[in-house]
């Protein structure tokens, strides 16, 4: 029986592959045993226990950006979080720590060397975090999403993915994806997923321009996410629902997709072959104009500023792209090209190397 520690969290593209990978694991060695490591603050607090894994907690430990009293107290916090992981390592009788990235990650990383057991690390992000940049020193395997990750010892393994998404046959489903939203059957079906975080100008921009989008013979599936304010334009046929719990029907239903450049949606995109426009989230270090790069270069996907999301653009650019079947059949080609259903099972590879 193989012991893992998954280690990360915070944000959904933490959370996601961590709980793609230990499902498969639960799969293929039902004797397994899992234990998670997160924090209070993160996704994980929720996402891991709903899905059925322990989950152990450890303090936030953010590195310090500037010289301040965080960072006086870093130190004595950092040796601490190492030593209740080490501790944990030891009663658990870990055999390996898979880490994803993250607040948590690091001490992870750090303990399991200490306590001489092998680390492997997941990179999301075509530019790679701290902690997995820190982490990777130590590493026995490295898996990146996207090539040209620059982070030591990277094996392209893909995004680890939900079995509902990696096995999704759109076509199959189209007609049920479109009837369990209540959109046509027949009209060229726009998705619009801003995501939860920083997506105003996404979520605004396409939909003050539901009139013409429907206008022009088209219907719109608009997942708008809820941290943001959005006023439903109240357009027949430009549909518009805070949440969606089954993305693997939206992703059925659509033609086309406009969406942030997380890791996971590029990946998800990508590897299903749905031709999107990729609209960047500013703020931060710019991974997602790098995770948006290989889709793009192949012609699978246009990138778009949160600026250039005007009526006029809409109006010259998106609609006609929405309505020509060619085109998009043709992009949806070249962006499966550029992407893969199979991280899950090609990390696990990995995993099985370094325990070896």
């Amino acid at each position: 029986m193989t012991r893992y520690l998954l280690a990360g969290g915070g944000t959904a593209g933490h959370v996601n592959p961590l709980l793609a990978l230990a499902d498969h694991i639960t799969r293929v060695d039902p004797d397994s045993s899992i234990v998670a490591l997160g924090t209070q603050e993160g996704l994980e607090a929720r996402l891991v226990p709903e899905r059925g894994y322990e989950l152990v907690c450890i303090d936030r430990v953010p590195f310090p950006r500037r010289p301040d009293m965080q960072a006086l107290r870093f130190p004595s916090r950092f040796r601490r979080a190492v030593s209740e992981v080490r501790q944990l390592i030891r009663d658990r009788r870990i055999d390996i720590v898979v880490g994803f990235g993250g607040y948590v990650s690091t001490p992870a990383y750090v303990a399991a060397h200490r306590e001489g057991i092998p680390v492997v690390i997941h990179e999301a992000n075509a530019k790679p975090g701290l902690a997995n940049r820190l982490g990777a020193r130590y590493a026995s395997r490295v898996g990146v999403t996207f090539p040209d990750t620059p982070i030591r010892g990277a094996q392209v393994t893909g995004m680890p993915l939900r079995p509902e998404i990696a096995r999704l046959d759109r076509a199959l489903l189209r007609a049920q994806a479109r009837e369990h939203f209540g959109l046509d059957p027949h009209k060229p079906t726009l998705l619009v997923t801003g995501g939860s975080l920083g997506a105003r100008a996404l979520n605004q921009g396409i939909a003050g321009s539901a009139k013409a989008i429907v206008a022009s013979g088209a219907q719109a599936l608009h997942v708008w996410g809820g941290l943001t304010e959005l006023e439903d334009p109240e357009v027949p046929g430009y549909t518009i629902i805070r949440y969606c719990d089954r993305m693997d029907l939206a992703f059925a239903a659509c033609d086309l997709a406009v969406s942030r450049a997380g890791s996971t949606t590029v990946s998800e995109l990508a590897g299903l072959g749905i031709p999107a426009v990729l609209v960047p989230y500013g703020p931060g270090n710019g991974e997602q104009r790098f995770n948006a790069r290989a889709t793009v270069r192949a012609g699978g996907a246009l990138l778009v500023n949160d600026a250039d999301l005007t009526p006029d653009w809409i109006r010259q650019s998106l609609l006609p792209l929405l309505g020509d079947s060619r085109r998009l059949t043709d992009m949806g080609e070249k962006a499966r090209s550029s992407g893969a259903l199979d991280g899950t099972e090609r990390l696990y590879e990995l995993v099985q190397e370094a325990v070896a």
